[in-house]
């Protein structure tokens, strides 16, 4: 069978970067907050960093013309993946100080993610949030209350700095993400409540409140949209999964008596990289020459039939009725862009899925890596057949897809309950060695 070369052939070395004149590059400086405080500052003729360590903390880019005026590159390849192919680039990580995210929207950046590994990471290899946190617990919050607050504060600042976005498109982008809690996972009303909540504090016309698309939650999804609220659906590891979720937004835009759908607004989160982490390594057992060929085109093939699957549902007299209401798609957005297997090219799951009123949201390395060489070009229905042969093939060969998405939902939901467990852990300790008193 032939690979699927657009879509998801790995590749052992980097793509290469397009041509341009040495002379006419621009000098970037990639900065990475870490935890004491100090940055690592690398500069080249091209943003180029490489390191076997995973990078910690955020990323900053400082871009400059060639002379070392100061001024701010006016176009990277973010700003080609939106214009050109109908593409938002967002960030996937969120730290303080949440004025680093001006230069990367500078550099095209148009949204942001978040979820409860980001915020762990975030707020306990960092001092930057220990004086409002010890505000909080002197004036007697116990720490899960804290913690919300600090999470809020930085959801808030961040949707300042993405607002002009959300004005200029017209609720169309621009958006900052906070996920309920994780211990909801498989509570439909908590849910809802939870989403609730959040879109009150926050307060921001901005503001993406994820869900997981777990079964349980679902029906929140239909819920929060019919009350009006904005959503970012997460953790969709699977084409069945993936279709519940877009007729619960269909279904609560429905429901939800409004004249005008404008300002309600979705994306559905779609995993991509860790579904080739768990095929692959299914694949490997298995062991025959027709299985190791198929390893690295898994999550590939199926994301580029959610979108065969998303041009299907968004289209039809039931949309156009809600068109009709001003309604917008929910788009898809690709999450997990990151690379597990150094093995495979670092855009692997960047550039083999670009297509237009999607989103892709990369951490910091993914992020680098397409500003340094990533190549904008319609690709994510390019390779639609060989998308449908892989599926089948991996089917053909024992690969329960039922089995996949599943287990990567409750992978995900029990990292994402780590993370928050182990936060509100530190954050115990935390007040404990400043001598607070908690509830």
């Amino acid at each position: 069978m032939a690979s699927i070369s657009k879509l998801s052939s790995p590749s052992p070395t980097h793509s290469s970067p397009s041509f341009r004149p040495e002379s006419a590059q621009p000098k970037c400086f990639l900065d990475f907050r870490t935890k004491t405080d100090f940055g690592t500052r690398v500069s080249s003729s091209r943003l180029s960093v490489r390191s076997d360590q995973p990078l910690r903390g955020c990323l900053v880019i400082r871009c400059s013309q060639l002379g070392g005026n100061g001024s701010h590159v006016k176009r990277t390849t973010l700003h080609d993946l939106y214009e050109k192919q109908g593409q938002s680039p967002w960030y996937d990580n969120l730290c303080r100080p949440v004025t680093d995210l001006l230069p990367l929207i500078e550099s095209g950046v148009r949204g942001v993610t978040s979820n409860p590994a980001i915020f762990q990471k975030a707020i306990s290899t960092s001092n930057a949030y220990n004086e409002q946190f010890r505000e909080l617990v002197q004036s007697g919050k116990d720490i899960e209350s804290a913690y919300w607050e600090l999470v809020v504060k930085d959801i808030q600042d961040a949707c300042k700095l993405f607002e002009p976005i959300y004005d200029q498109t017209d609720a169309a982008d621009g958006y900052v993400s906070v996920e309920v809690s994780p211990r909801l996972a498989d509570d439909t009303e908590g849910t809802v409540e939870a989403a609730k909540w959040l879109h009150k504090v926050v307060n921001r016309p901005n503001v993406y409140i994820k869900i997981p698309a777990t079964a349980e939650c679902v029906p929140s999804v239909e819920k929060v949209i019919s009350l009006g609220i904005s959503v970012n659906v997460t953790l969709i590891f699977s084409l069945p999964r993936y279709e519940a979720v877009i007729d619960a937004y269909l279904d609560g835009l429905e429901a939800s008596g409004l004249d005008d759908l404008s300002r309600v607004t979705s994306v559905a989160s779609f995993f991509v990289s860790r579904v080739d982490t768990l095929v692959d390594k299914m694949l490997e057992k298995i062991g025959t020459p027709e299985a190791l060929d198929l390893r690295g085109k898994a999550a590939n093939a199926q994301a580029a039939l959610a979108y065969q699957l998303y041009n299907k549902k968004f289209s039809g007299p039931r949309w156009e009725a809600l068109v009709k209401k001003g309604a917008k798609k929910q788009r898809l957005l690709w999450a997990s862009t990151s690379v597990k297997n150094p093995a495979y090219s670092d855009t692997l799951y960047v550039a083999p899925l670009i297509g237009p009123d999607t989103v892709s949201t990369m951490p910091d390395q993914a992020l680098q890596a397409f500003l340094d060489h990533g190549a904008v070009a319609r690709t994510i229905d390019s390779n639609v057949s060989e998308a449908e042969g892989i599926y089948s093939a991996l089917e053909k060969l024992g690969i329960d897809w039922g089995y996949v998405g599943s287990q990567l939902e409750l992978e995900g939901v029990d990292s994402f309950k780590k993370s928050f467990d182990s936060l509100l852990d530190s954050l115990q300790e935390k007040a404990n060695s400043l001598k607070l008193v908690s509830l």
